[in-house]
Order: structure tokens, then sequence, then C-alpha cells
């Protein structure tokens, strides 16, 4: 690219955090460092769901180079070559219509980029006002600039599945780190329910890494029905093939069409899997619950979540993988996610004794 192109893409980046830094700082009410930290939590999930939107599109080679589109910074000035790809293949993965959702994708994570670049430098530079470590804001940015290496490769390695679904894994875990950021300041929980908040994230994680697995694989529809799948309890599947990591999109190592045993492997295992998660969470949930105070709202939230993520997963399957329920199904599992890794780290130290959320738990567990 050209460096007028990488100029360009950068003034993109900065126009769309301008919008979310002004209203953090033009507000004069609590702490704009913290409310800055809450935007860009909200804007990175938004972010997931954009990006799950932008898969389930097929956008994801809309532009088949990166940064840019074909060497430039916008579709606008690549429309030749667009409309060239799209003539030799109307329906391909190049149009101008993936072209503009792929592009606006990366605009949009480039925008959050630059949050995580502000909320770093003022770390570092406001550390003794704002009495807090700079390290973990720099430990964000290092993270986010991950996560924009792997969206690169998903583009020059042509959705290879492996790398699709660490990009998407990098994504829950950026967002889990936002959260966490900002709840720490949080009123704390109960100290024994650390090691089942800490078994709840990691089934939660080790699940949705198994979704992006399926979704980057193309395997949703590898079972028609529910709750067997294809008519068998345990179906007839290929687990080597449908889980070697090193492989391309569709095929296998030595260029020969993935069977479909193997996506019917995928499907399946994702399938038993969210049994261990809908176990492993509603434990959570009713000991949450038991323990009353500010926790039983949490305790609902959770309950939400997972009815949601039951809900849009079986109807995935039931009407074919539509679109709406696809992306839900995504930021269900990023939401449930957050919850969780917040709750981590609140359970990581003692309740904080002069907080109002302290009082409410401690008076509650007076009551029981």
């Amino acid at each position: 690219m050209s460096a007028i192109a990488l100029l360009q893409l950068a003034v993109a980046g900065l126009l769309a955090a301008s919008g979310p830094l002004a209203y953090a700082w033009v507000r004069s009410d609590g702490d704009r460092y913290r409310k800055l930290v809450w935007i860009a939590t909200f804007l990175t999930f938004d972010l997931i769901l954009f990006g799950a939107f932008t898969r389930l599109t097929d956008s994801g080679l809309g532009c088949p180079d990166w940064p840019g589109c074909y060497g430039h910074s916008n579709p606008i000035a690549a429309k030749a070559h667009i409309d060239a790809a799209q003539a030799a293949m109307p329906t391909g993965p190049v149009t101008v219509s993936k072209a503009w959702i792929e592009m606006t994708h990366r605009y949009f994570a480039m925008g959050v980029g630059v949050l995580i670049m502000t909320m770093m430098a003022i770390a570092w530079v406001r550390r003794a006002s704002l009495r807090r470590s700079p390290w973990p804001a720099t430990g964000l940015f290092v993270l986010v600039c991950l996560q924009g290496a792997f969206g690169a490769w998903t583009v020059t390695l042509k959705l290879m599945p492996a790398i699709v679904t660490l990009h998407l894994l990098l994504g829950i875990a950026l967002l889990c780190a936002l959260g966490a950021f900002g709840a720490r300041e949080q009123a704390r929980a109960p100290e024994q329910l650390r090691t089942l908040a800490l078994l709840a994230l990691a089934v939660v994680f080790a699940q949705i890494a198994l979704g992006g697995w399926v979704s980057t694989n193309y395997a949703v529809l590898a079972c028609q029905d529910f709750p067997l799948c294809n008519g068998a309890l345990v179906p007839q599947a290929d687990f080597a093939r449908g889980f070697d990591l090193t492989r391309p999109l569709g095929m296998n190592d030595d260029g020969s069409l993935l069977p479909v045993q193997a996506l019917v492997a995928i499907h399946w295992v994702h399938r038993v899997s969210a049994i261990a998660v809908v176990l492993v969470v509603s434990v959570l949930i009713v000991a949450l619950a038991r323990a009353g105070g500010p926790m039983t709202r949490i305790a609902w939230t959770l309950a939400g979540l997972l009815s949601l993520q039951i809900a849009s997963g079986v109807s995935n399957i039931l009407f074919a993988w539509p679109l709406a329920v696809a992306v839900v199904h995504t930021g269900g599992a990023a939401a449930l996610a957050l919850s969780i890794a917040m709750l981590c780290v609140r359970v990581c130290a003692p309740l904080h004794d002069g907080s109002r959320e302290g009082v409410l738990f401690s008076a509650a567990r007076a009551r029981a």
C-alpha cells in the first residue's frame, strides 16, 4: 500500500474513535478514565458481533488483501478491482457489498485499537493521579495488537479455520480483559466461589473455541436434527480429519475435499460439550443465588444468558442457521464469557467493607 492509503486508514481509525472519546471526555460526571474503559468494552462487544456478521455473510475475503482493499483505503477507490472480481465470480467472495462489510469491520477494529492506545497513554501519563498501575492497560494494548495480527492472517491465509477460530478467541479474550479491567473496583464477591467461577470461565472458553471451529468450518448444519444427530445418538464421524488444525478451509492437507463425516464430528463434539457448560454454569448460578445480596443479580444475568445460548443454539439447527440467530448466538457467548470474567475478578479479593454492595451482601449473609 502507498503511504497515502495508509494515512487514510489511520485517519479512518481516528474518526471511528473520535465519537466515543468525545463522549467520555465531554461529560463531566464520574471517573472519565473508567468511563472510557467501559465504552471500549461495549464497542469491543459490538465489534465481535459485527465480526460474526462479517464471517456469516462470507465477507471475510471481501477485500482479499490487508489492511486495505486492493491496495486502497476504501472500496470506492478499489471499485475497478472489485467490479472485475465480481464479474468473474458474481457470487464469489469479492462483491461490492462484501467489500464494504469487510472494510467497515476493519475501520471499527481500528477505532477500538485507538481507544485502547489512548487508555494506555493516559495510564502512563497520569499514573500518579489515577492511582492505577499502567501495566494492565499496556497488556490490553499488546492483546489488541495480537488480535490485529490474527485479523491480517485471517485474510492472507484465506480463512484458514484454525486462524479464524483463534481470531475469535482473542476477540473474546480482549473483551473479557477489558471487562475485568473495569470491574476491579467493584464490590467483591465471596472467595469460596473462586474455583467454581474459574472453572465456569474455562469451560465457556473451551465451548467458544469449539463453536468457532463449527462456524469457521461451516459445520452448523452437519447435524440436521435435534437432540439426535442425523437420527443417531452417536453419529458416524471422522474426528481425525475434523480436528486437523493445520488444514485449509474445506480441504484435507492433500487438497482433497473434507468429508461430511468430519463436519459431523465437529458439530457433534460442540453439541456434547454444551452439556458440560450447562451443568457447570448452572451450578455456579445456584451458588450465586444462595450467596444472596448482589450475587443474586449476577445469578439471574447468567441464567438469562445461558437460556439465550441454549435457545439460539437449538434454533440454528431447527431453522437452518438464520443469520440473525447465528449472530445472537455469538453475542450470547461473548456476553456469558464477559459476565463470568468480571465475576472472576470480583472473587479474587475479600469484599470491600465500605462499598454499598459489600454492605448489602454482608447484611444478606447476616440475615441468612
